[in-house]
């Protein structure tokens, strides 16, 4: 985990902390080959420089979002955004974190991939990667 990521988790609450620290090291774990950040000020996980998952503090809980999770057909994620594929899901506790759903979302985002990296040369068209 790299010292921005750990500066992020630490300044939310502890209860925050053990949601963002598990879903960190899950996401490492599972998606190794990708490059993490802090973007847009949140933690983000990019494959060839294409944003995958992020999660970010909010009001109404830890929001792990994916770029192209609408595709997913995941009930699980059912906060979809208006204009692009992402969807997400809100924590308020780490007990609500399901590892078994969470690996398989991690798993489709590597399958499942919508080319935001090129959003703006494309005048705000998505295409669809894998």
């Amino acid at each position: 985990m790299n010292e921005e990521l750990i500066a992020y988790n630490n300044k939310v609450s502890e209860k925050e902390k053990e949601i963002c620290s598990l879903l960190a090291i899950t996401i490492l774990s599972e998606l190794s080959e990708a490059e993490h950040k802090i973007w847009h000020a949140h933690p983000v996980w990019f494959i060839n420089e294409n944003p995958i998952v992020g999660y970010s503090r909010q009001k109404k809980g830890i929001r792990l979002m994916f770029w192209s999770g609408s595709d997913f057909e995941e009930e699980k994620l059912n906060v979809k955004g208006q204009k692009f594929k992402d969807a997400s899901i809100f924590y308020t506790n780490v007990s609500e974190v399901n590892a078994e759903d969470l690996l398989r979302w991690l798993q489709k985002s590597l399958a499942i991939q919508w080319d935001y990296k090129n959003i703006v040369k494309r005048k705000g068209k998505l295409e669809r990667l894998k």
